[in-house]
């Protein structure tokens, strides 16, 4: 949500970034021209009160939020305000397997109040189509009514840092070719799965396996690979300040997530120009590789295949210009472009340079 808002603040339109409380790892990143809006409250029906005063008080033209709890605190707020803010609530991830792994009651609440609130938005938005799926089912709407805009990912600065200088000693001229992943050391990514594929991988080749994160399953990753014997080629770094320099210089980048909304990952590392392989699970994995056409997608718990498509794709990798076509379909213009239109109709991408104010609770958009 950062980004796109730097992405509509950059067209001259004012935006508030609105949060319940001042904290958050993001908070040194909120870009130029965003104005930090805090609501200072605890409790969640205090949220939803200070949020309608906030909608009262600015008029907004359009509010953008993110995650079901704030998507139904928001459109609460606006019910309350009565002001004509147009609310558009967008889902990045797979809301049936969030709600199945719920443990607090109230976002257990707020998601049970999904088939009745949503419906009250100007527009409800999806980041992939198999999320829109996801969510028609869980809330019994309309696929018809869901919007599937892709995140705005691709970014000139992207490139930028694609091609800086990369100091990791396993991305040297002449060292075995690096199998790159990223994402948080969790059981969703499956780490564990492309760790013991890795290691069928290495039985037959020269390799090495570079995963980017941290997470609570380090220690449990770090065995594995000491126990299949595979601990010298594997490497956990945890956070890199600039995993582009390193995507661009692997020679296979692997997803091997049990689900995801829209991968970012997979679309950077193909924005970078590396070849990818990536599970099958649901999501929007399937649309961001063109159904396999762009990489081989492999199916989930299924470590045999994942090692015999990272090898495959060693030998012959995708093309980078059918890749770099793809990429144009998440760039952060084009999101915007998209959004604008949503919130303010076609001419706001026409003329971007005479402004409403624009808000986003945990991200959204101001007039």
């Amino acid at each position: 949500m950062l980004r796109l808002a730097a992405g509509i603040a950059a067209r001259s339109y004012a935006v508030d970034l609105v949060l319940i409380k001042r904290e958050g790892a993001y908070l040194d990143s909120i870009p130029p021209g965003v104005r930090l809006v805090v609501l200072n409250t605890r409790r969640t029906l205090n949220s939803v009160a200070a949020l309608a005063g906030y909608l009262r008080r600015e008029r907004p033209a359009a509010m953008l939020t993110a995650l079901v709890h704030v998507n139904v605190g928001a459109l609460l707020a606006s019910t309350l305000s009565r002001a004509r803010t147009r609310v558009i609530v967008t889902e990045h991830s797979q809301i049936t397997r969030n709600f199945a792994a719920l443990t607090s009651r109230t976002v257990k609440l707020a998601y049970r109040m999904v088939p009745r609130v949503y419906p009250l938005a100007t527009r409800v938005v999806a980041v992939s189509g198999g999320v829109a799926d996801d969510l028609a089912t869980f809330s019994g709407m309309g696929r018809d009514t869901i919007s599937v805009i892709h995140n705005g990912i691709v970014t000139p600065e992207l490139y930028a840092r694609a091609a800086e200088p990369c100091d990791h000693p396993w991305l040297a001229p002449g060292e075995p070719p690096v199998i790159m992943a990223a994402g948080r050391l969790a059981p969703v990514k499956d780490f564990a799965a492309l760790i013991r594929a890795f290691a069928d991988l290495r039985a037959r080749r020269r390799a090495r396996l570079l995963i980017l994160g941290e997470g609570e399953l380090r220690g449990e990753l770090e065995k594995l690979a000491s126990d299949l014997g595979v601990a010298d080629d594997v490497g956990m770094p945890g956070f890199y300040a600039n995993p582009y320099a390193v995507m661009s210089r692997a020679s296979v980048f692997v997803q091997s997530s049990q689900w995801e909304g829209l991968p970012s990952v997979l679309v950077e590392a193909m924005a970078c120009g590396t070849p990818v392989v990536a599970t099958d699970c649901p999501g929007g994995t399937r649309e961001i590789m063109d159904d396999g056409r762009l990489g081989i997608l492999v199916p989930m718990n299924d470590d045999q295949a994942m090692a015999d498509a990272i090898l495959r794709t060693l030998d012959q990798p995708v093309q980078t210009n059918e890749m770099a076509r793809k990429v144009e379909e998440f760039t952060l213009d084009r999101a915007v472009d998209t959004y604008l239109e949503l919130a303010l109709g076609p001419q706001a991408v026409r003329r971007p340079l005479v402004h409403p104010r624009m808000a986003q609770p945990e991200a959204g958009v101001n007039r």
